[in-house]
Order: structure tokens, then C-alpha cells, then sequence
């Protein structure tokens, strides 16, 4: 048996009805900037986004360079009740990503990418 994973970037503005999200197939800190990079692409311009953060290795590191239109907010350890973006995951793995057997990885991708 093989297993195979994918990680799945993203924020939402739910004021504005926009998000970024983008697949691939680490999570480290190089991921975790082009995702910063998207997000400030999508704030309305003269706007400041908050990032909401857990603390995973990726998110707190200090080799991150958060642009300019953004502000960085970790969260305390163990606090996912915290993060509004935890229920958007959560509905994801439940109708979408659970119980599945996947083919390949394109296929993983393909998933969370439609889901």
C-alpha cells in the first residue's frame, strides 16, 4: 500500500465573497509565502488584510515576508475553535474528502481542487 497527500491553501473573505486557495504538494515555508503573495493579490486595493493563523511550523516562521497589504494574527497554541476558517475545512473533509480512495495523486488534487 502506498499513500499519497496534498495540502490545501487557502483563506477566505467572507464580507467580500472572495478567496485564494491553491493546491500542492508540501506544506512548508516556501508554500506558505506564494499563498501570502495570492491573498494580497485579492484584498480590495487601499484595503489591509488579517491573516488568521494557527501555529504550524510554516506560519510562524520568521523566513516569512508578509506583504505589505497584510498583517500576520497567530493564534494561541491548540485553538482551532478560534480560526472562523477551521468550519470551512471541516465541511470539506466531511462532504467531499472523506472515506475516499484516490487513484493517484492527480487525482487528490483534482479533489480538494473541485471540492
Amino acid at each position: 500500500m502506498r499513500t499519497g497527500s496534498a495540502y490545501l491553501f487557502g483563506a477566505i473573505c467572507p464580507a467580500r465573497g472572495v478567496g485564494a486557495a491553491w493546491a500542492c504538494e508540501k506544506a512548508n515555508t516556501a508554500a506558505m509565502q506564494l499563498q501570502l503573495d495570492e491573498i494580497a493579490l485579492q484584498v480590495a486595493p487601499s484595503a489591509h488584510g488579517v491573516v488568521v493563523l494557527d501555529q504550524a511550523g510554516w506560519h510562524t516562521t520568521q523566513k516569512l515576508r508578509p506583504p505589505d497589504n497584510l498583517t500576520l494574527l497567530p493564534l494561541p497554541p491548540r485553538s482551532p475553535e478560534l480560526n472562523p476558517a477551521e468550519n470551512v475545512w471541516q465541511h470539506l473533509q466531511q462532504r467531499f474528502l472523506s472515506n475516499t480512495v484516490f487513484d493517484d495523486y492527480d487525482a487528490i488534487v483534482q479533489a480538494i481542487c473541485e471540492a
